[in-house]
């Protein structure tokens, strides 16, 4: 399954796709606002979330923006939160029974590095969803709500995929930019008297993706990926970090020191290591462009990567 699926039933909507990235990842881009604000909803939608607390009984509330100026607020409440596995909630006030309100199952199945994610969307009434499908396309709806979302992911894991692609050691420090990567390296470049490694990367290599919003020519000039060898052999390495993208660069997660060990084992070792008592923000797993890959902020705050070559 390479495209979304939807059916429906008397009273629900069933759509699902099998999503080319790790399961912890796409619960991360379905439950943090400043992701979900950049794919929910049909092709040409805006988001602003105004509210979100993924927790039982915790309420996301976010206004629409259609392509013809029209506002449609949301108000979803969740009944159940099992991460990274299922979200259960209620769309529409809050009340599980009030008129137009429906209830939705989201699962995150992991299928071998990929994710099997399903929404069922149960409606009160037969006559509820005909009015739904009718009025308001939801059958096509929901189709381009999960294409927005694998589209938003592609990109996601596409600044993410290093150039590396040996399995010698390494150390690097990487760096996120709020759009001004490229000035920064031509300073850095200036500065150390060294050239790029494999060229400079920009947004508009990304190929298109069906359901994903227009680039604009401004975000394709960006940088996805640069590398420049400083002193001793240390590589620096950056990427812009596009707020278009969901992405907001600040004191903190502004800079990372990136680990490439030549063994899966050390990779295991020190991951754990400096995880302990710190807090992981992506597991260590196979990643299906062949890396194997997580990441964490250790115990002091500090942003640690992992990305090992070698094949399991």
């Amino acid at each position: 399954m390479n495209t979304t699926h939807v059916e429906r039933t008397d009273r629900e909507v069933i759509a699902s796709r099998l999503i080319d990235a790790p399961r912890a990842l796409v619960f991360k881009v379905w439950t943090e606002p400043e992701h979900i604000a950049q794919w929910w909803g049909p092709t040409g939608f805006t988001n602003t979330v105004h509210e979100m607390n993924v927790k039982p009984g915790g309420k996301f509330r976010l206004t629409m923006h259609g392509p013809n100026g029209t506002d449609y607020p949301n108000l979803i409440v969740f009944k159940e939160v099992v991460v990274p596995e299922k979200l259960v909630y209620v769309h529409g006030n809050g009340s599980d029974d009030a008129p137009g309100n429906f209830h939705v199952t989201v699962t995150f199945e992991e299928k071998e590095g990929k994710t099997l994610l399903t929404m069922r969307s149960l409606f009160q009434s037969k006559s509820d969803l005909d009015y739904v499908i009718d009025e308001h396309g939801a059958f096509e709806g929901a189709r381009q709500n999960m294409e927005r979302m694998a589209a938003y992911l592609e990109t996601r894991i596409n600044l993410m995929t290093q150039l590396k692609n040996t399995n010698m050691s390494r150390v690097s420090t990487y760096l996120n930019f709020a759009g001004n990567t490229e000035e920064a390296f031509l300073f850095y470049k200036s500065v150390f008297g060294t050239e790029f490694k494999g060229g400079i990367q920009r947004f508009g290599e990304i190929p298109p993706m069906e359901g994903a919003p227009p680039m604009t020519e401004a975000d394709k000039k960006l940088i996805l990926h640069i590398e420049l060898e400083i002193l001793g052999g240390h590589i620096l390495m950056a990427t812009d970090a596009p707020e278009s993208m969901g992405m907001k660069v600040k004191p903190g997660n502004n800079m990372h020191i990136n680990l490439e060990p030549n063994t899966r084992t050390e990779t295991k070792r020190l991951f754990d290591a400096l995880s302990a008592g710190g807090e992981v923000t992506m597991e260590l797993q196979d990643m299906f462009w062949g890396a194997y890959y997580g990441s964490c902020t250790d115990r002091y705050g500090i942003n640690w990567m992992f990305n090992c070559n070698e094949k399991g």
